[in-house]
């Protein structure tokens, strides 16, 4: 009977985070990836361009990600004993350390547009296009860092609600200023991919002011004074960064890797890049409700550890290692038989999208293992502060598996896209073999508040 309680417990608790926390985690992503679906109407250099420039900013919010998943674990556990104090000890530390990051990348795309795209692509226009995007898209990049702070940390409270509805606004803001600049409406002249940046830096300017005003409206436990958020030890400092710097780590050393795929991709060629953009969108349709569910297991873990519940923590971890690739399979199938009607939203070749199409297959083959490995990573073992262990398994697959197998099979043996994508996933079998071993292990069982000042 005890167990039955626990597993009602478990589903409605997961459930009522992990739903809207995917929507909202597909949404925010959308406000890029639409960019992409709307500029893909103007044919194969535009949709290289935007995709190309986009992966500076991939790159940019890895390490966002990084810094608040990090400041997540902490919530998490300040939250399940109430600590507001604590909590927002933590969110001062993470809009300092995502600011630092946004005036660096913000400062390179404005100035050396060119030169970043070069990194990523060889074509000419490609590279005068996303130069022209990227330049004014990184205006907004310093309101997504606070906003990805907001949205992190308020999910760990158990508050997925306010981040999904302010997504719900901002895409919309941003999909209509689309049609408006890309294409030409209301009297506006078109102005191509310029038009599609200037629609994201207004939509996130719009989503940052929503998080501010509704914050401090409803006295979330995040409406914190400028004296709150810079009341922290030097002490505290120190277990934060001990703990976050391996997350922090872990996403820029995988965002890198992944980076690095992209430049093996742009030296293959354009069709090579388009193919992969297009499948890219595939991949975060397909991934969005895994990222919720991830999220929400680093929750319900954490706060479980938090309240010295070791032992249910870890059935909540089984669980999760379970759910998460029996619900890939059904998704992998639904990727296959979806994946004509989302190419035919594409302008592009017949050699395009049968390259395109192999490459979702592949994907949807792998979505079982690469989705263990998002709940072994992000939700299990960082809830329960082993960061190091986490970060050797993902640099490792990337670094030793992946990017060797894509300059080698896509610069050197020269196979088609499609048998470069597969080779470089198989890093996800790697991934997969390390983390079991760690789960039962249980030594990714920490907790990280007991001593916090």
């Amino acid at each position: 009977m005890m167990q039955m309680t626990i597993d009602k417990k478990f589903y409605k608790t997961l459930f009522s985070l992990a739903l809207p926390i995917a929507l909202q985690n597909f949404i925010s992503s959308s406000l890029n990836m639409v960019d992409t679906l709307m500029i893909g109407k103007l044919g194969e250099a535009p949709i290289a361009a935007v995709a190309q420039a986009n992966k500076i900013f991939f790159l940019y919010t890895l390490i966002l990600f990084g810094i608040n998943s990090g400041g997540s674990s902490f919530t998490a556990q300040f939250w399940s004993k109430k600590d507001v104090k604590g909590i927002r000890k933590v969110l001062g530390i993470c809009l300092l350390s995502g600011g630092i990051a946004a005036i660096v990348f913000s400062i390179g795309a404005i100035l050396f547009p060119k030169q970043l795209m070069y990194i990523f692509a060889k074509d000419p226009e490609v590279i005068t296009l996303g130069s022209q995007y990227l330049r004014i898209v990184a205006i907004s990049y310093l309101a997504t860092a606070v906003t990805y702070s907001y949205s992190i940390l308020l999910r760990s409270t158990g508050e997925a609600f306010i981040p999904m509805i302010i997504s719900i606004i901002s895409l919309g803001t941003n999909t209509v200023l689309n049609w408006i600049l890309i294409f030409g409406h209301l009297g506006i002249p078109s102005m191509g991919v310029q038009g599609a940046a200037i629609a994201t830096v207004i939509a996130r300017l719009l989503e940052l002011s929503l998080f501010i005003w509704l914050i401090y409206k409803k006295q979330s436990p995040l409406a914190a004074t400028i004296k709150e958020m810079l009341d922290v030890s030097l002490q505290f400092i120190q277990r934060f960064y001990k703990t976050t710097i391996f997350v922090i780590l872990n996403e820029f050393i995988w965002a890198l890797g992944t980076t690095m795929y992209s430049v093996a991709y742009g030296r293959m060629g354009k069709e090579a890049v388009v193919s992969i953009s297009i499948s890219s969108n595939v991949e975060q349709i397909a991934m969005v409700i895994f990222y919720g569910l991830s999220s929400a297991c680093a929750v319900m873990i954490g706060n479980e550890i938090g309240s010295e519940n070791d032992e249910r923590a870890f059935k909540y971890a089984k669980k999760f290692a379970v759910i998460g690739p029996v619900l890939g399979i059904f998704m992998g199938i639904l990727v296959i038989l979806g994946a004509p009607l989302i190419l035919s939203i594409f302008n592009v070749s017949q050699e395009v999208y049968l390259a395109s199409t192999r490459i979702i297959t592949i994907f949807a083959c792998y979505l079982p293992f690469k989705i263990f490995n998002l709940f072994m990573v992000v939700g299990i073992l960082r809830s329960g502060g082993d960061t190091t262990f986490g970060f050797l398994i993902d640099a490792g697959g990337v670094w030793f598996i992946g990017v060797p197998f894509a300059f080698i099979a896509g610069l050197i043996w020269k196979l088609p896209i499609y048998w470069v994508f597969a080779l470089v996933c198989s890093e996800e079998i790697f991934k997969v073999i390390f983390g079991l071993y760690r789960l039962f292990s249980k030594k990714w069982i920490h907790n990280l508040v007991n001593q916090m000042e």
